[in-house]
């Protein structure tokens, strides 16, 4: 089964050699890696080229409206049955992530999606585990999203449903999510893979400020979608989480 990875970048020449040597290191024969370039400056390029030998890798570079935008380019690209998302500073948990995602799949071809689990590191230490395993579309109402890294979803939804919307700062992966999930019901299973290494950090995850901006955007999701959710627990839902967590 051939899966396509995407992973977006914009002055990324501090981590993205790591990323891209993770996925060219994969032991499954049937994936292709598309690299979206916003149009860099720093020699994220030199590096992208580096490694355009390989038959396994396409990559464009040119300006875009951001990370979303971006994010549909790849899309589009993409000729794989399933996609998934590697993050320019993140890495594969393992050379064999794509092959135990590929055999999941084909044991379960009806499936639209896979959710998974994902490690966050710092300086190289594994500092927390983020796992999917309880998720439900219903915790979305709550603000619970599955790790983003670990779904992998079929082309053929992206073509039904639509693409990332334009005009999210943070959030546009939620909506997606809230879209497919919840509003269209598409069929997932957990798979109990760990699929990425994550670098702590990240647009999603900056602050305070960067906390209001996605609660807003969760509510625009949830609103966009026409969907009934709880304001107070997603206002509240780091608090939510750390009781998951413990």
């Amino acid at each position: 089964m051939k899966i396509s990875i995407i992973t977006v970048c914009y002055n990324s020449a501090k981590t993205l050699e790591n990323t891209i040597q993770s996925v060219l290191a994969q032991t499954h024969p049937a994936f292709e890696y598309i690299i979206v370039d916003g149009n860099s400056t720093d020699g994220t390029l030199d590096i992208i080229k580096k490694y355009s030998h390989s038959k396994n890798l396409k990559w464009i570079s040119e300006p875009d409206q951001g990370l979303y935008d971006a994010m549909n380019k790849g899309i589009k690209l993409c000729s794989g049955e399933y996609i998934g998302i590697l993050n320019s500073d993140d890495l594969f948990y393992s050379d064999n992530t794509l092959q135990e995602v590929n055999s999941f799949l084909e044991q379960h071809p009806q499936q639209d999606a896979i959710t998974g689990n994902i490690v966050q590191h710092r300086d190289g230490k594994i500092i927390r585990e983020y796992s999917s395993k309880k998720w439900t579309p219903e915790k979305l109402k709550i603000g619970f999203m599955p790790p983003h890294p670990s779904i992998f979803i079929k082309k053929s939804i992206f073509e039904k449903y639509g693409l990332y919307t334009l005009g999210y700062k943070i959030a546009a992966d939620y909506e997606m999510i809230i879209r497919f999930f919840l509003k269209n019901k598409i069929s997932f299973l957990y798979s109990g893979i760990t699929t990425t290494s994550m670098l702590v950090g990240g647009a999603s995850s900056s602050g305070l400020t960067s906390y209001k901006t996605i609660t807003k955007e969760i509510e625009k999701a949830f609103a966009q979608n026409k969907i009934k959710y709880s304001p107070i627990k997603v206002k509240y839902r780091a608090l939510w989480k750390f009781f998951d967590f413990i």
